[in-house]
């Protein structure tokens, strides 16, 4: 179970991280501070693994925060959340040493996308005492965030997200709905099918509507044999 510390002086966005992180599998929130000082206090009397850290706190900066811990050689990861969209404060979290940067407001699939590739990263480092190249490439290269560039991607739709709908999409049935993509995903249902109705717009998958006895349709969906190449290219 990875640990983590929420460092966040806003109480209704430290609730809706806290909520967040928790349907995150193999994620527990273990305390939510609101400034630097308790979070050193927390750190010092207990295991973390992972920090979310805020960067403008009242009297405090996350980034100075960050900064000490690389500097005291602190073991623990830090993943930067906040309204802070200046370069500056970007290069200087990277800089530092942060695993991931991000912008308020997010949507959830992005959140998720990242606790999701920091446990992926953990479990690689912690089952090898060796590691290849190959193995190292996803994180260092981002190649799963690489995965859909060059596709214009509609407002609130990520490539990321994209690419692991995508895997699922490949993996299913021939014939499947939303529901099915969602559960091998992790996915909500909602956001599945924002990612499967624009898959069908650009002509990768096709939908066939069922409507049931009450009037409401139902989509099945399915990939055309001659575009899986296409789909595979987005995974």
């Amino acid at each position: 179970m990875i640990r983590m510390l929420i460092v966040e002086d806003d109480p209704m966005v430290a609730k809706f991280n806290r909520m967040y992180a928790e349907k995150v599998e193999n994620f527990e929130v273990a305390g939510v501070v609101e400034n630097v000082d308790q979070a050193w206090t927390f750190l010092n009397e207990n295991t973390v693994d992972l920090i979310l850290l805020d960067v403008y706190m009242n009297q405090t900066n996350g980034l100075d925060m960050l900064r000490d811990i690389r500097k005291n050689e602190t073991p623990v990861d830090v993943i930067i959340i906040t309204a802070a969209d200046d370069n500056a404060s970007v290069q200087t979290a990277l800089r530092y040493g942060a695993v991931d940067y991000l912008i308020k407001p997010f949507e959830f699939e992005r959140f998720q996308e990242s606790l999701k590739q920091y446990r992926r990263q953990r479990e690689m480092m912690g089952q090898e005492s060796r590691v290849s190249q190959k193995d190292l490439d996803p994180f260092l290269l981002h190649e799963a965030d690489n995965s859909a560039e060059g596709i214009d991607l509609p407002k609130g739709l990520t490539g990321l997200t994209l690419s692991h709908i995508t895997e699922a999409v490949l993996a299913a049935p021939a014939a499947f709905s939303a529901a099915d993509i969602a559960e091998t995903a992790g996915i909500s249902r909602v956001s599945v099918r924002k990612y499967l109705h624009y898959l069908t717009e650009k002509g990768l998958i096709e939908a066939d509507v069922k409507y049931q006895p009450a009037g409401r349709p139902q989509f099945r969906y399915r990939v055309p044999p001659n575009k899986k190449e296409r789909l595979k290219n987005l995974h």
